[in-house]
């Protein structure tokens, strides 16, 4: 058997040499900064993820709607592709209610939770293409519709049935008298039980502006507080009308 002899130098060599611990190094270090990079991305996708299309930012965006200009809290836009200047033919929003609020983090169950459709009302602007809102169809079309039974409805309202075969499916009205005596009607497709409720029981639309038609939906679990929602509604989108450059409240409706 053939022996080699060792030198010196070989019993004291390093394990690794230096090229290695170079390499072992920067490998560590692009890991690393991988692992940064992943966390970052995985934070900014999770937040993304838990906003869910919602926005905390409340800059002003002015919307141009028909002959209307409108300017809103971006936060107040149900969708993203919404939040921006412009015309638009429609206009999507979700208010917390009563408050009439856009989406926070603070409030951010309320806007992701489906048990509790009295949380929020939900807007659609577009522009009109009726020359009545449902109050003014009431008398020359909706009265045909009814079957003449009425029940007595929250808050005063009266319950009104369809006939059959009006197209209007399994809806019924209730209409009542606004304070400042006009007619109030609105759709409801009530939920044969309570906790069934969702935020788009009932609808109503009105005309606010110079052509501006707002489709407004609610939970029936707030029908007792029609007046109020009325009121706060016109309210709201009235002091958020624009006429050169600068905001202007508007009348109430029409």
């Amino acid at each position: 058997m053939m022996a080699f002899a060792t030198t010196g130098d070989d019993e004291h060599a390093p394990l690794l040499s230096n090229r290695l611990l170079a390499r072992l190094t920067i490998g560590v270090a692009v890991l690393a900064s991988l692992t940064i990079g992943i966390s970052l991305v995985g934070r900014m996708l999770g937040e993304r993820i838990a906003l869910a299309g919602h926005t905390e930012n409340a800059e002003p965006v002015d919307v141009i709607i028909g002959q209307d200009q409108i300017r809103l809290p971006a936060n107040v836009i149900r969708f993203e592709d919404q939040r921006q200047t412009g015309r638009a033919e429609r206009v999507d929003l979700y208010l917390t209610w009563p408050e009439m609020q856009g989406y926070t983090n603070v409030q951010r169950s309320r806007f992701n939770d489906g048990n509790r459709p009295e949380s929020l009302i939900f807007l659609n602007l577009s522009q009109s293409t009726m020359s009545k809102d449902m109050s003014g169809r009431l008398e020359p079309i909706y009265s045909h519709l009814f079957d003449g039974h009425t029940e007595l409805g929250p808050a005063a309202l009266t319950l009104r049935h369809l006939k059959e075969n009006t197209g209007y499916g399994g809806e019924v009205f209730f209409t009542g008298t606004l304070p400042d005596g006009s007619p109030y009607a609105v759709r409801c497709m009530m939920p044969t039980d309570e906790a069934q409720s969702t935020s788009a029981d009932c609808q109503r639309d009105i005309h606010i502006g110079r052509d501006l038609s707002v489709l407004y939906r609610f939970s029936s679990r707030l029908l007792p507080q029609w007046q109020a929602m009325e009121a706060r509604v016109r309210d709201y989108l009235g002091q958020s009308f624009v006429q050169n450059g600068r905001l202007v409240a508007t009348a109430r409706g029409r």
